[in-house]
């Protein structure tokens, strides 16, 4: 049994002395749990334990853990993401903490062909019909759903283990986040806890912290390639000057991500209010920035590192897939033209 981490978390965001090569001080038992055979809800509940995780955890410390542990495992920060993120929505809310041995999910996916209504009936909110892409949905115990209720849009605390609530089976051929099936789940009238008034879900300026989080499992799964090719280099007896350069490209491009996270992990703890519209922005900005300079890590990785990692080294090539399947979720270029319209407008006086 591995003992909870008592030491202040401390690692790629928070000390930008330590080389980003080098892994945290807690790494070797941090990976023993992260590469464990547990099933995912002992591990995401293992993990969290371990790593100090609650709603009231900072979004340094959260952004800090979820680096490291995709680092080493990219699906494994994809599964405990959302329970933090689960988590800290609950606290916002002001409700108790939930049982210590649950596990959560956040589905809020939009899709048309799938909706799910809120509907109050005899003192009790009950859900009624579709939502897709509910990310292990059969493996956890609860999850925030984001529904439409006659007063706008709610988030709804659910069990997922009652019998009005049935996750559809599904295939799930991905090769990269195999771990993380993403089908749709049924509700036939499944009783439902109401989080926040409505639209708070979307309205809150924690909301962009969220999406700094899943910026910061990228950055991870990024750090952890290049590790591993910075690693395969370093034991070189003769590095060639490509290597140096491919090297020192990494560098750079790391270095450059690590300022702008240390940059927003304050600017999310610190003492200053955001609106909504302020923190969104500020995430559209860092998410930008992560995503493209976490796709030039990964090329430049595989190019430091050479085809024996991506067909001899399972974890090399598992952190590559996984990667692709994660970056493909980002929106991209209408991302970067949703910054520059928050930009336009700003500089026009115009409300966000």
């Amino acid at each position: 049994m591995i003992a909870q981490f008592d030491r202040p978390l401390a690692g790629i965001i928070t000390s930008p002395r330590e080389p980003w090569y080098a892994e945290a001080a807690f790494h070797d038992d941090l990976a023993k749990l992260v590469t464990s055979n547990a099933p995912t809800a002992q591990k995401i509940t293992g993990l969290a334990r371990f790593l100090h995780l609650s709603g009231q955890s900072t979004q340094t410390d959260q952004w800090e853990a979820l680096v490291e542990i995709a680092a080493i495992d990219v699906a494994v920060a994809r599964m405990l993401e959302p329970h933090v993120d689960a988590l800290g929505i609950l606290a916002e809310a002001g409700h108790e903490s939930p049982d210590a041995h649950s596990t959560w999910g956040v589905y809020a996916a939009d899709v048309p062909e799938f909706a799910v209504a809120a509907n109050d009936e005899g003192g009790q909110t009950l859900l009624t019909g579709e939502k897709a892409w509910c990310s292990l949905a059969a493996e956890l115990t609860h999850a925030i759903v984001i529904v439409e209720g006659i007063d706008g849009s709610r988030a709804c605390a659910v069990d997922l283990t009652n019998s009005r609530v049935q996750a559809q089976t599904v295939s799930w051929p991905s090769l990269g986040l195999k771990e993380i099936p993403s089908g749709s789940v049924m509700f036939d009238h499944a009783p439902a806890t109401t989080v926040g008034p409505p639209n708070w879900y979307l309205d809150r300026p924690s909301f962009a912290w969220g999406g700094i989080r899943v910026a910061a499992c990228w950055f991870g799964g990024a750090v952890g390639m290049a590790r591993n090719a910075a690693h395969r280099h370093l034991r070189r007896p003769t590095p060639s000057p490509m290597g140096e350069l491919q090297l020192g490209q990494l560098d750079a491009e790391i270095s450059a991500v690590r300022a702008v996270m240390a940059q927003a992990a304050a600017a999310a703890d610190g003492d200053d209010e955001f609106s909504r519209a302020e923190a969104w922005t500020l995430a559209l900005r860092v998410r930008n920035i992560v995503y493209r300079s976490v796709q030039r890590v990964q090329h430049l990785s595989r190019e430091l590192a050479g085809p024996a990692a991506l067909t001899g080294d399972a974890g090399f090539a598992k952190a590559d897939a996984d990667l692709t399947v994660y970056l493909s979720q980002h929106h991209g270029l209408r991302d970067e033209a949703a910054l520059g319209g928050d930009l336009y407008k700003r500089s026009h006086g115009d409300e966000l």
